[in-house]
């Protein structure tokens, strides 16, 4: 097992004003930054493999307590994260750099994220430190890498008979997409969310809706990949409670409606070197190879790894059950999925895995709504520095709408994504540098899978009842 990073407690763009200035004091503490924000209680904070975010209600009486590394959790009873019922306990390190007041959801709470330790030493199954040390094998080359993240939900309620619905019943067509009458309609969820990410600092900067009814995304700016991983968590949280408060349910569930688009989760990735971005091309350069998108040698390699480990990727980009319900789509009723079948790059098109909006970030387009962030950009990032480090050529880009012949197609199946992460050597060994690690994570997929697959549906009965 490699070495694991060890957490620094360093300013974030992630932190609202105060907290930045109070925490360029290095004897700054938590509890000094939660009383400068008129924090009560703290939400100790760390996701699973599964992306569920688990807590302890903090009362900031006791963050000494917390800081110092007295908060201990249950690993195996917290979820999908390495641990028997045996175990030493997770401890929950803060990342002083994560604070987070969320006065919108309750007065005097925040959110504070956390890196599971056991035993004095970062637990190397948790998915933050997962990508912490994804960041540092690559800050060992001299690169950083910066994120964005489009976050889709819909708003739904559950009825009577267990079948869900759109929160709105006046958002019934079939192409709402950007549907002006639809947002304003939701004005009130929709300002509310924007409003909590701006006064957090995070640069929200269009809400819309999106392709399917009931659908909707809400964008803020890029970061470093730690911070932007941490606001996806802290986003979903956000969205599920407020829209609870207003009766509805958030979900980001790949696909809730048979018939209609489904969620994704899509990146923005770019490598920097210091305040030097390393995807374009340069000024005064020729575009390498003539392909005509401005990258770099580097950015092409980045795009070739991802591409040749596409179909391990999605164990991850697309890590349920239902994740293969909206990849193996061949419609929906607005007339497109806008969901990947196959590793293919191109320029401005959304029907690539890989889409080149610019010269200066790639936009990876496979993942969906239940992507854990954390362990989507690890991957993500282990995929492309494989590629640079052999010089993976990915070709010429493809054209609008087009793939190669000898494209990968996209797993079919999440046990199809299981079967292609253990074929994978580089994926498989990239969640903390252990292949250990990433055989756990096949085996509970494998068994989510089979769990799914030993129900008799609905469409079974339909189908096979009186057929014989």
């Amino acid at each position: 097992m490699t070495s694991v990073a060890t957490p620094a407690v360093t300013p974030s763009a992630g932190l609202a004003g105060q907290a930045n200035d109070a925490l360029s004091q290095p004897a700054i503490s938590l509890a000094d930054i939660a009383l400068a924000h008129d924090v009560r209680f703290l939400l100790a904070t760390f996701v699973d493999m599964t992306g569920k975010p688990c807590a302890k209600l903090v009362p900031v009486e006791a963050a000494d307590e917390l800081e110092s590394g007295a908060m201990g959790f249950a690993g195996y009873a917290a979820g999908l994260i390495g641990q028997k019922p045996q175990d030493a306990d997770l401890i929950a390190v803060p990342d002083l750099s994560s604070f987070t007041p969320v006065p919108f959801i309750k007065e005097g709470l925040a959110i504070i994220h956390c890196d599971p330790h056991v035993s004095g030493r970062p637990w190397p199954y948790a998915p933050r430190v997962i990508l912490k040390n994804a960041l540092a094998r690559l800050d060992q080359k001299g690169m950083q890498a910066k994120v964005g993240a489009e976050v889709e939900y819909f708003l739904v309620k559950k009825n009577d008979d267990g079948t869900l619905s759109t929160a709105d019943d006046k958002d019934d067509s079939p192409r709402p997409c950007y549907d002006a009458r639809g947002v304003t309609r939701m004005y009130e969820h929709l300002t509310s969310i924007s409003d909590a990410m701006n006064s957090l600092g995070w640069g929200n900067y269009a809400n819309d809706h999106e392709d399917a009814a009931g659908q909707f995304e809400q964008n803020f700016n890029y970061a470093d990949a730690l911070t932007t991983a941490d606001r996806v968590v802290s986003l979903r949280y956000i969205l599920n409670i407020l829209a609870g408060q207003r009766g509805m349910t958030a979900t980001f569930m790949p696909k809730p409606f048979t018939d209609r688009t489904g969620t994704g989760l899509h990146f923005h990735l770019s490598l920097w070197s210091g305040a030097d971005a390393l995807f374009p091309a340069g000024d005064g350069k020729v575009d390498d190879g003539g392909r005509g998108l401005g990258l770099s040698r580097l950015a092409y390699s980045f795009i070739g790894g991802i591409l040749d480990h596409a179909p391990a990727l999605q164990a991850f980009l697309a890590p349920t059950v239902n994740s293969y319900k909206r990849t193996g789509a061949t419609t929906s009723s607005s007339g497109a999925t806008w969901s990947p079948r196959k590793a293919s790059f191109g320029g401005n098109d959304r029907t690539h895995m890989i889409r080149v909006p610019d010269n200066k970030r790639i936009e990876l387009r496979s993942g969906d709504g239940s992507a854990n962030p954390y362990l989507a950009i690890a991957t993500a990032i282990a995929a492309g520095l494989d590629g640079v480090e052999k010089s993976i050529d990915p070709g010429l880009p493809s054209g609008p709408g087009e793939s190669k012949p000898d494209a990968h197609f996209l797993p079919a199946t999440l046990l199809h994504a299981v079967e292609a992460l253990r074929k994978d050597p580089v994926i498989l060994a990239s969640l903390s540098g252990d292949p250990e690690i990433g055989a756990y994570y096949a085996t509970a997929k494998e068994e989510e899978f089979l769990s799914w697959h030993n129900q008799v549906s609905d469409w079974e009965i339909r189908t096979y009842l009186t057929s014989i």
